[in-house]
């Protein structure tokens, strides 16, 4: 009866289901199959036919954040995977046209080559050298024992794999890409064969932009001519007011206030014991951890020895002339309110030079699997090291090198160097700066035992540990709400009609543009990484006009969509100012070539009032004329020209020319064209990522990445 109720309740729901696909059956009945085919909603996208699915789509998503650490934005995680995942697809189409197949045997050897792998201690056998076999039995041990890291083995194998494809196939398309001698030959000729004639030049600058007419007809005849340079992905604008949550200069005196009395003792009604407790302030607290515990500070206690220049400089001063028990405070610092209170006052050196030799014991910190003392053992080792070392220094390099498990430095004697009073593990720490000159001791750490020798000690001055209490300076719940009524109130504004710079210009709000939003964008000008707002823009069910509301970090967004750019061709009016000039050039030229009348040189320049110019030894490596600047085009026509014969109308870079070649001078054979060869066959096989774009761009491509982010559309 219970599903019956249900089935009822839902029928007429069910009844429009299967209206809108007869209906969608009518017009094309592919489009049936298509409308209850999981598989299309469950689709990222297509590569020439071979599906992306949302699971391959979103393990690779995972597995690219576990191998970068999650170091990079949704979005950019997003970039990177697709592209991976597209390479991978166009390669193994190509791999598969040109019978290349890489095997397992192929994986595994160049797995074998990976630094990774030989040279990691875990596979080395006793004599030091790395063994395959060792490899093996970790790799069948992870794989029953650790499914996490046998996945994340695959992973890194199938990585290999994949780079092992590329380069293999783009190492075949190179070794066809060589040049020959002669082709050598012909470019090194074209490059330094010296060109002498003259000239007569007619700058585009001697007619003004002002005389050349360009209208819209022709900018959008220009554009629909190189569709392909103007082509445009989808985008959106966006107009916004932000209304920031920031502390009040209230909020920051209830803080200070706060933070101050938390200095004196104060009464409080405990509802446990029914009494009034004195709660002991920082100036008499003497358990500083306590104080800590009980009230809160939004730092921890940081108990570590401090010099001057590592103390705040808002409160260094005073604590240099201060003594210990003295408090200080409140006092601002950064975006905080602080009390501090000197608990010692010692001296110590800046900086100390040490040796060390570490004796690890089995369950020690970083201990290698050669580690077979216990802790006891190990003492008695670091033990009779020191005794040695006590009678005799000299012997502390020898035993260095002998015993210690740190190898970083035991070749230097187990010298550290000079090394600061923070850089060291606690126990270390306290001792080094707390010996003298020449002592020698044990010391025990997490790493195991270190028998320490202290060689310097530099600048012994004032250091100060000190309980510092702090509390952030953030915004009250009133000022949150009122940011957030002052939204609110914005948004009903927008809802009334108001237009958002009217209504911003009444309550004296900045408004703020982001323009060209991307469908798979995330950064809004201004805003930073805010992909909800940009979801939004692309949406089915927003229209140009619409307005929302969004909670940001530490504030609220009232965004309006001011336009919307479907994919396509960019507008006349969008690229006015890349393919205005463009047309003025070439009608310039047209005007210009208009007045290249005469039969020589001299009758050109007298009709337009100018001179005629020489060219002396110029070549194409360095295509420059004197006085006009770089014009490839003009030198390479007359490259090809023949000698003593008048070339008009020809147009450059910088105006249009006539010209007469004088001379051509071959530069000096080489007695062999091996190194031009080999520079032309280099430049070529160094320039595989050109193929692959190439491939790319006639592969079929389908990127339904939008829907799988959010975008209704």
């Amino acid at each position: 009866m219970a599903i019956l109720s249900k089935i009822r309740e839902r029928s007429m729901a069910l009844i429009i289901v299967i209206g809108l696909a007869l209906f969608a059956f009518v017009l094309d009945p592919s489009t049936l199959t298509d409308f209850f085919n999981s598989s299309k909603v469950n689709e990222i996208g297509a590569v020439d036919g071979e599906t992306i699915s949302r699971q391959e789509f979103a393990q690779a998503l995972e597995d690219y954040r576990t191998r970068t650490g999650n170091r990079s934005t949704e979005m950019q995680v997003a970039k990177a995977v697709w592209d991976n995942l597209v390479r991978q697809k166009i390669y193994k189409e190509q791999l598969s046209e040109a019978g290349i197949t890489i095997g397992q045997e192929d994986v595994w050897q160049e797995v074998l080559k990976q630094s990774s792998v030989n040279s990691n201690p875990q596979f080395f056998n006793e004599a030091g050298l790395f063994d395959e076999e060792k490899l093996k039995l970790y790799l069948a041990d992870i794989k029953e024992s650790n499914p996490s890291l046998w996945n994340s083995w695959q992973q890194y194998v199938n990585d290999i794999r994949t780079n092992l494809e590329t380069t293999t196939y783009n190492k075949l398309i190179s070794s066809g890409l060589g040049a020959s001698l002669k082709e050598a030959e012909n470019q090194y000729m074209v490059e330094f064969t010296k060109l002498s004639g003259d000239y007569v030049y007619l700058p585009y600058t001697s007619i003004a932009d002002s005389t050349v007419a360009v209208s819209k007809t022709d900018i959008e005849n220009y554009i629909r001519a190189h569709k392909e340079e103007y082509k445009v992905d989808a985008s959106r604008n966006i107009s916004y007011v932000k209304f920031d949550v920031i502390p009040s200069q209230a909020d920051e005196n209830a803080i200070r206030n706060e933070v101050g009395s938390l200095l004196e003792d104060r009464k409080e009604y405990n509802n446990i014991t029914k009494q009034e407790e004195t709660l002991l302030g920082l100036k008499n607290e003497n358990d500083i951890a306590i104080f800590f515990e009980d009230n809160n500070s939004d730092t921890p206690l940081d108990t570590l020895y401090k010099f001057k220049k590592d103390i705040s400089t808002a409160i260094s001063d005073k604590i240099v002339d201060g003594k210990k028990g003295d408090t200080f405070g409140p006092y601002k610092d950064q975006n905080s309110f602080k009390i501090t209170k000197i608990l010692e006052i010692t001296k110590m050196p800046d900086s100390v030079k040490a040796s060390h030799i570490l004796i690890p014991f089995v369950g020690s910190a970083r201990a290698g699997a050669d580690v077979t003392q216990t802790e006891a053992q190990a003492k008695v080792t670091a033990d009779s090291i020191a005794k040695v070392v006590r009678r005799n220094k000299s012997k502390f390099a020898g035993l260095a090198k002998e015993f210690s498990a740190d190898k970083s430095n035991a070749d230097k004697g187990g010298s550290l160097d000079k090394f600061a009073y923070k850089t060291m593990v606690q126990e270390f720490r306290d001792y080094a700066f707390s010996a003298k000159k020449g002592d020698i001791d044990v010391v025990k750490t997490a790493f195991g035992f270190h028998v320490i020798m202290i060689e310097d000690q530099n600048k012994p001055q004032n250091a100060y540990k000190l309980a510092t209490f702090s509390r952030n300076i953030e915004a009250s719940k009133e000022t949150e709400n009122a940011a957030f009524r002052n939204s609110e109130e914005f948004a009903l504004a927008l809802a009334n009609g108001t237009n958002i710079n009217e209504a911003a210009k009444t309550k004296g709000y900045q408004v703020r543009p982001s323009l060209g939003l991307k469908i798979l964008g995330e950064n809004i000008n201004g805003l930073g990484n805010q992909r909800q707002i940009v979801t939004w823009s692309f949406n089915n069910d927003t229209k140009v006009g619409d307005y929302k509301r969004f909670d940001i970090e530490k504030g609220h967004v009232v965004a309006v969509l001011t336009s919307a750019n479907e994919e396509g061709v960019s507008s006349a009016a969008s690229v006015i100012n890349q393919v205005r000039p463009i047309l003025i050039k070439e009608a310039k030229a047209k005007l210009l070539e208009a007045k290249m009348n005469g039969a020589t040189l001299s009758d050109i320049s007298k009709a337009n009032n100018t001179t005629v110019k020489t060219i002396a030894a110029v070549s194409l490596s360095a295509p420059s004329i004197t006085g006009v600047g770089t014009e490839p085009k003009v030198l390479g026509a007359m490259y090809n020209a023949e000698p003593n014969k008048l070339y008009t109308k020809v147009v450059g870079d910088k105006g249009v020319f006539a010209f007469v070649l004088k001379s051509k001078e071959l530069p000096t054979a080489l007695p062999n064209y091996n190194a031009k060869r080999d520079q032309l066959a280099k430049a070529r096989k160094g320039q595989s990522y050109r193929l692959y774009e190439a491939i790319k761009k006639v592969s079929d491509i389908e990127d339904n990445r939008a829907a799988y982010y959010g975008v209704n559309n």
